[in-house]
């Protein structure tokens, strides 16, 4: 009877203080890496230290009551000091964590959206929706997986936060490829819409960056998607040209920032084939739809 208390009172640990981010729980918004970026390196660029809190701070402001509508406590750990180039999410009980590390936004691919998404990414963790992780024998469900925090990010939380800025003056200064401009536009009628999608997918172009550079890859590019198609969902990280397209797709979705998404239901609240939606899907690469 001891042992199966033991056994108990283990697995119950282990399901609630996880690290979200990887399918086993171990790592960030990416594997682990060998990058570090002190405070004052000579090679840093990325955004200052006031435009890191300056994100947190707008992303407390809009989800913080949200986690506790939702029965959680959301702490966010500004951790600038910190020369970790990643970022996770933790969750104990009503207490949910996410560690946002000052070695990713000094990272010369990092811009103030970029890192925005990277929050949006930890926070969707949290409460991003379905399909959720499968890692560590199922303890981990209460985090959305990879790919679904991904998408969350652009079709809810960078729109939310993105709202009311002046967003068609803003895109004018981001230089965004073509095919960015032209798919937002028609996906979006609405100019204001569209600007934000414009926004989503160069913040997505930002963490992409940082992504190749972790990885040692070649930039990835919104003119060349992922064909392949997974026979079943990856709940761990995307490839990066993948988790691109993934961040174009979201920002294009048609349905409403204010629409919630479900925490067992992968249409509600989401573009999906189930629903006749074609454009602002999650992509294919990593997403096998149950439905």
């Amino acid at each position: 009877m001891k042992f199966l208390s033991l056994v108990l009172a283990l697995t119950l640990t282990l399901s609630s203080s996880a690290f979200a981010c990887s399918e086993d729980g171990s790592t960030g918004i990416i594997e682990e890496n060998s990058i570090r970026i002190p405070v004052g390196a000579k090679f840093a660029g990325g955004i200052s230290e006031a435009e890191f809190n300056k994100v947190i701070n707008d992303l407390e402001v809009i989800y913080v009551p949200v986690a506790k509508k939702m029965g959680g406590t959301l702490t966010i750990n500004r951790l600038w000091t910190n020369e970790t180039a990643n970022a996770n999410a933790t969750r104990m009980g009503s207490a949910w964590t996410v560690n946002m590390y000052g070695g990713l936004a000094r990272h010369a691919a990092m811009t103030a959206d970029g890192f925005s998404l990277v929050l949006c990414h930890e926070i969707g963790h949290q409460m991003g929706g379905a399909p959720k992780t499968n890692a560590m024998l199922g303890l981990m469900k209460w985090a959305s997986n990879e790919g679904q925090s991904d998408y969350w990010a652009t079709t809810k939380c960078l729109r939310t936060l993105f709202w009311n800025d002046n967003n068609q003056q803003i895109v004018k200064s981001l230089n965004a490829p073509a095919s960015l401009v032209a798919g937002c536009a028609k996906a979006h009628p609405n100019k204001d819409e569209a600007a934000i999608c414009v926004r989503g997918g160069m913040a997505g172009a930002s963490v992409a960056g940082f992504f190749a550079a972790a990885r040692k890859e070649n930039p990835s590019k919104f003119e060349t998607p992922v064909t392949t198609k997974v026979t079943k969902t990856n709940h761990s990280h995307p490839a990066t040209q993948c988790r691109l397209d993934t961040y174009f797709q979201g920002a294009m979705c048609e349905k409403a920032h204010t629409e919630d998404v479900s925490q067992s239901d992968e249409v509600k609240g989401t573009c999906h084939s189930f629903t006749g939606q074609t454009v602002g899907t999650r992509p294919l690469c990593w997403f096998k739809p149950a439905k």
